[in-house]
């Protein structure tokens, strides 16, 4: 049973249902308690239903509605599971055919949680290699595992994968998750390579190790933004938090020089291999390892000057609470490059935090902009690649903001 304030929600199309927001948890006929990642029946506080959904006994997010049905079984949510993946599938080859038509990206998001009506399931292509995440007590299990690899190998039935499974640690940590399979979960040709693969984006390859690197390894969602950086950037660019070299590599076909910038050795470590992978670049590619908000502000003070700069910063904002000093964050970084972006420059802003609305990142933005006394024109408002759906009713979904600006 859940509050007002839940029900309403769920009845305007939202999916989650907070700990905040459950009444009362009534145990089965038998008396036994509801164990963490069964499948219940959600009902308001007449006892209306308001459909079936998964449960956590350790997540905020406590429910997460998989059917609108009542007193869904284990056995038809497998079977949605595997319909829901298909069709899923069949998206990504309508609304991204080049990723399916060997004409430079080899790299796409197959599977988006929520986004594809399948909470907790992310899976994401690398060349051969796919992928796996099963992110809550429901899904992490060994039915989901066979139907969600069931699916796969029947879409991709004509190539030959290589599917393996990777936890997130912070969502194994706030689930309570066990370690998935050591093996691969589906390996088509059994002497085939391990969890390494090299794929495309958008013409260039990059390396990726199932083994290492943040969430799936690559940022997929900004597939198509870092062609766009590429058709816009121009002299000399500047990528403040490069991770593995994503927007960098993209403008270095183009500009005069690029420099990107990560806290992280080991990400510029990849990003290097990356750009090894790629010998026809044009631009001369440094990259520094620093933290962001100091480097900038160094490079302000020292009077740095670029035409292209890029700010792709992770999540500021991992909660509500978290959102006044994300945009804080936000203001400051924008504002340093505004300063440095030469007249006539480019700055193409990003934020992946979906605390941070963009009305609100706006708002920084021009904040920003008044404060360095620069005359900013919005050439592009962007967001995630469409092999990254977002569902209205859920606005977790639309998360990625990418904005390009000119700067006078």
């Amino acid at each position: 049973m859940v509050t007002r304030r839940a029900t309403d929600k769920l009845r305007e199309g939202h999916l989650w249902v907070y700990r905040s927001d459950i009444v009362e948890l009534v145990p089965a006929l038998d008396g036994a308690a509801i164990d963490g990642g069964s499948i219940i029946t959600v009902v308001d506080q007449r006892g209306i239903p308001l459909g079936s959904a998964t449960y956590s006994d350790t997540s905020e997010i406590t429910l997460r509605i998989v059917s609108p049905e009542v007193g869904l079984t284990r056995a038809v949510y497998l079977e949605d599971v595997k319909e829901r993946l298909g069709v899923a599938l069949a998206l990504r080859r309508e609304v991204s055919p080049e990723c399916f038509a060997g004409s430079g990206t080899t790299g796409l998001r197959l599977c988006f949680s929520e986004g594809d009506g399948l909470p907790g399931i992310v899976a994401d292509k690398y060349g051969s290699l796919v992928v796996v995440q099963l992110l809550t007590q429901s899904t992490a299990q060994d039915d989901v595992r066979a139907a969600v690899v069931e699916a796969l190998r029947a879409s991709f039935s004509d190539e030959s994968l290589v599917i393996v499974e990777r936890p997130d640690p912070k969502v194994r940590e706030l689930e309570k998750l066990g370690l998935p399979p050591a093996e691969a979960l589906y390996r088509a040709d059994p002497g085939s390579a391990g969890f390494a693969s090299v794929f495309e984006l958008n013409g260039l390859k990059f390396n990726f190790d199932a083994g290492s690197g943040q969430k799936t390894g690559a940022f997929l969602d900004q597939r198509l933004n870092y062609a766009a950086a590429a058709r816009y950037a121009r002299g000399e660019a500047l990528d403040v938090c490069t991770y593995q070299g994503g927007f960098a590599l993209h403008m270095a076909q183009v500009c005069k020089s690029v420099t990107g910038v990560d806290a992280s050795r080991g990400a510029l470590e990849v990003a290097e291999r990356n750009r090894a992978l790629n010998p026809g670049l044009v631009a001369e590619v440094d990259w520094i390892e620093a933290d962001a908000f100091e480097l900038l502000r160094e490079m302000e003070a020292s009077g740095s000057e670029y035409d292209t700069i890029v700010l792709d910063p992770p999540a500021f904002a991992k909660s509500r609470r978290a959102a006044e000093g994300a945009l804080r964050g936000y203001k400051e970084l924008n504002l340093r490059a505004l300063k440095m972006v030469r007249d006539g420059g480019t700055l193409i802003t990003c934020s992946c935090s979906h605390h941070v609305p963009l009305v609100d990142f706006m708002g920084v933005v021009r904040s920003a902009a008044i404060d360095a006394g620069r005359r900013v024109q919005v050439l592009e408002t962007r967001g995630a690649a469409p092999d990254h759906p977002s569902v209205v009713t859920l606005p977790e979904t639309d998360y990625l903001k990418c904005v390009v600006l000119r700067v006078g």
